[in-house]
Parts: C-alpha cells; sequence; structure tokens
C-alpha cells in the first residue's frame, strides 16, 4: 500500500518492516494486524488491515513519530 500524509510518501512496498502483531487466525472476522515500517530515510508508520469486523475493516496507513515507537510497541 501506498499513501502520501503531509506531502510524505509511505509505501510498504519500499520500506522495511519492523515489528508484526496479528490477533486472530487468518479468516477471522474479527481479527487484525498491525506492522510498523521503517521508510529509507528513517520515518516510521504502522499499516494496518483486518477482517471484516475488526477495528480495521479497511486497510490504512499512519505515520508514527520515533519517539513514540516505543510505547506504541509496548502498548500491543
Amino acid at each position: 500500500m501506498r499513501k502520501v500524509i503531509d506531502g510524505v510518501v509511505y509505501d510498504t512496498l519500499n520500506s522495511t518492516v519492523d515489528k508484526k502483531f496479528t490477533y486472530g487466525a487468518p479468516g477471522d472476522p474479527n481479527g487484525y494486524e498491525e506492522t510498523l515500517y521503517i521508510t529509507g530515510d528513517g520515518k516510521y508508520f504502522v499499516y494496518t488491515y483486518g477482517g471484516k469486523n475488526s477495528k480495521y475493516p479497511e486497510e490504512d496507513i499512519f505515520p508514527i513519530e520515533r519517539e513514540n515507537v516505543k510505547n506504541w510497541m509496548l502498548s500491543r
């Protein structure tokens, strides 16, 4: 997925996975995934996607500041 936010391109195909959290089994309508990526120039973002009844029924990307990454991971 590719998304431009505030002029910054976030692209899952051209970034590196740092950490992935999976909730539920494949095909679970309540299950979802949250994947932390880092871009080539050091920007972090989270890619989310889930089943139709999950909190992420459609794929999306949101940026996350470097100083918030640790707290985000610990809250998972």
